[in-house]
């Protein structure tokens, strides 16, 4: 018996080996990584995925709406004025009638939020990328307890690397000190998994996307 049972199994084992073995799959180099957006509109599929990782997202139709959308915002969060160091923004918020903090007082103890511009929106995952090319630098897009950031639909690309080639297309061999791909407030689980927020950053991530007139907002 025993006998008989080793024979079928090296008989099993020589039909198998006698079979060409089946070759791996070969993969399509030329396909898209990822599947299409969730919306045909990439400024759609940004805002749902900005919201989804914790933003707050704000459309804007003109600086009019902006200044009252702004305003509201700061009573809401019962926030002072912001600290706003980049030109373009600076004169975007005086026509639009907002008060700001142009200088660097007190930054320390009075940085509730800021507010600064950004390279590029992904509709993918949600991010803002920002670099340090800026006067923003580095500090107003991660000391403030609330980020605040002004864009344009045009600034919106699908993916992760159409923003890096956004700023690379901007910036060539000169490349800033620090790019960065904020995706919502600050976050970390790593103690005892509980959720902690403005762990790293702030706490917060608002974007206030204001329709394009062909004026950049990123600019000094």
């Amino acid at each position: 018996m025993a006998e008989s049972s080793r024979d079928a199994v090296l008989a099993r084992i020589r039909q198998s080996l006698a079979q060409p073995a089946l070759l791996p799959p070969q993969p399509d180099f030329a396909a898209p990584v990822h599947p299409p957006l969730a919306s045909s509109d990439a400024v759609v599929a940004f805002a749902e995925s900005f919201q989804r990782v914790g933003g707050e997202f704000y459309y804007c139709e003109s600086l009019s709406h902006l200044g009252a959308q702004l305003t509201a915002f700061q009573k809401r969060k019962q926030v002072g004025a912001p600290y706003v160091w980049e030109p373009q923004l600076q004169a975007l918020l005086r026509t639009a009638g907002v008060a700001f903090r142009a200088d660097e007082a007190e930054f320390i103890e009075q940085a509730d939020w800021s507010l600064t511009s950004c390279e590029a929106l992904v509709a993918r995952t949600g991010s803002v990328l920002v670099s340090a090319a800026t006067a923003s630098g580095r500090r107003l897009s991660i000391y403030p307890d609330q980020h605040v950031v002004l864009a344009r639909p045009s600034q919106v690309v699908a993916e992760i690397g159409n923003a890096l080639r956004v700023a690379q297309a901007r910036f060539g061999e000169q490349m800033p000190s620090m790019v960065s791909l904020t995706t919502g407030p600050s976050r970390t689980a790593d103690i005892e998994k509980t959720l902690v927020l403005g762990a790293h950053g702030p706490r917060r991530l608002a974007l206030f996307l204001l329709e394009d007139d062909g004026a950049a907002i990123n600019e000094e």
